[in-house]
């Protein structure tokens, strides 16, 4: 039995995330990661946020530069009744503006590979291919350890002041937190999906954007990896699962033919068939929430608490802030700072407001298309409230940051936009001005901490300290 600060279940985004900001501040950290990496994941786009924000805070800007991923400008859509495709891009909004303003399409395998080398190199203990498979509990219920299994013999018991469950949708452990998970019935979704080499690109400057393209049953994600390899998946209802589960290979064509745009773009390719992108995939219930996201002992980040439909491509996000957001709350509560009860409730009410604004915008967005004779779309409506946002609130949401979290701006001078190509989308009021993380943790990325967040974002709540890498109570203002 070994003691440590935090252990960490799961190697991914937010697993490697978390733990390494933890060990920044000189706490011992375990990471148990039960495959061997790199391993194949789904979850290639990122946003501004994850790249200029949270990946310069972790220290791995110049590694991601040397992987040559492709450079993502915003993203460009074929959505509603009018053929034409629209293009976003995240430079309209005056909080992007240079290196900020653009993104990367990622294959995971590498960006996953990066973070959690990254995560040992500033001395997080990393062991791979071991499985958590339970929890340990003190007389009082609190979460003091984890139960493994290498595959070489009994169970381990392993202590720690604090474990972390970042393992994702798949987690095991969540159950151990806070009730149940609730799927929303908006976006129970499924997806079909695959790789192809040689698909068409998008024309310059917009090439490494992703497509989002609707048809009859539902959209596609086109995604180019490199300048050959893309990610190509249909996300249709759950009705359709009935169809999956028949020739993935001939429904995935069948629905491509659906699509003229993605049909066109893939005129000249060929499915991989070799290696890891080599499989057709399935992924289902896209969209779930859970009762709880800690207690004592224990939190659950990324995946492992939440996720949204993936049209804005927020999975990364969540997860990496997440990640931040629960690092702050553990150096702060080993410091003996600040509560142990506010500094979860600070952590959960944060998460947990960037998961629903994202969610309320994705339920109105879809609720843009004007495909009156498919049922997808029609389903689609039934929850929405048809409001419309202005451009750039939506760029704010959908660039991650628009919550003005200031650690995740790298610069706010000035906005940087192709004339005629972006347009004005839905217009909800309500998105402005929230998702206040995701731009704070790109200021604290350029200016090294936490320049001018000291109001609450709750009544009673806390708000970075200056290193940007723990909490604090609010200063009192006397006149």
């Amino acid at each position: 039995m070994t003691g440590y600060d935090v252990v960490v279940i799961g190697g991914g985004p937010s697993g490697s995330t978390v733990a390494t900001f933890v060990a920044m501040q000189g706490h011992r950290v375990l990471l148990l990661e039960k495959e061997k990496f790199p391993r194949y994941q789904i979850g290639e786009s990122l946003l501004p946020s994850t790249v200029n924000g949270i990946c310069r805070l972790l220290g791995v800007s110049d590694a991601l530069a040397r992987a040559a991923f492709p450079i993502k400008r915003g993203g460009t859509f074929r959505w509603g009744r009018n053929e034409e495709p629209w293009t976003f891009a995240f430079g309209l909004s005056p909080l992007l503006s240079g290196d900020s303003a653009t993104a990367y399409q990622v294959r995971r395998m590498e960006f996953d590979q990066i973070l959690l080398d990254n995560a040992r190199a500033n001395g997080v203990e990393v062991r791979e291919q071991v499985t958590v498979t339970g929890v340990v509990e003190d007389e009082t219920g609190r979460i003091t350890g984890v139960l493994t299994d290498d595959g070489s013999g009994p169970r381990t018991e392993i202590r720690a002041k604090w474990v972390v469950d970042a393992s994702g949708h798949t987690s095991r452990t969540h159950r151990h937190v806070g009730g149940e998970r609730h799927y929303a019935e908006f976006f129970r979704n499924l997806a079909l999906f695959g790789y192809f080499e040689g698909g068409k690109r998008l024309p310059a400057p917009n090439s490494g954007n992703i497509l989002a393209a609707a048809f009859r049953s539902g959209w596609f994600w086109y995604i180019p990896l490199s300048d050959t390899l893309t990610s190509v998946g249909a996300v249709l209802r759950p009705e359709a699962l009935d169809r999956v589960h028949g020739d993935r290979e001939k429904l995935l064509h069948e629905l491509i033919a659906e699509c003229p745009i993605i049909a066109d773009h893939l005129r000249e390719a060929r499915r991989v068939t070799q290696g890891p992108y080599g499989e057709i995939r399935v992924r289902k219930d896209w969209s779930y929430l859970k009762d709880g996201f800690t207690r004592p002992g224990m939190i659950l980040v990324g995946d492992a608490a939440c996720f949204i439909d993936p049209v804005f491509s927020s999975g990364v996000h969540l997860a990496t802030l997440s990640a931040l957001l629960a690092a702050r709350s553990i150096n702060t509560m080993l410091a003996g700072t600040v509560g142990e009860s506010d500094c979860l409730a600070e952590f959960e009410s944060r998460y947990r407001r960037e998961y629903q604004v994202f969610h309320d915008f994705l339920v109105a967005f879809y609720d843009t298309n004007q495909d009156e004779d498919s049922y997808f779309w029609k389903a689609k409506r039934i929850s929405g409230d048809g409001a419309a946002v202005p451009a750039e609130s939506f760029v704010e949401l959908v660039g991650g940051i628009a919550s003005r979290e200031q650690a995740l701006i790298d610069a706010v001078d000035r906005a940087v936009a192709v004339a005629g190509e972006d347009r004005d989308l839905l217009s909800a009021p309500q998105m402005r001005g929230v998702l206040r993380e995701g731009v704070r943790v790109q200021v604290q990325a350029a200016v090294g901490g936490n320049a001018d967040e000291q109001v609450p974002v709750r009544p009673g709540g806390l708000v970075p300290s200056a290193d940007g890498m723990h909490w604090a109570r609010p200063a009192v203002v006397t006149s």
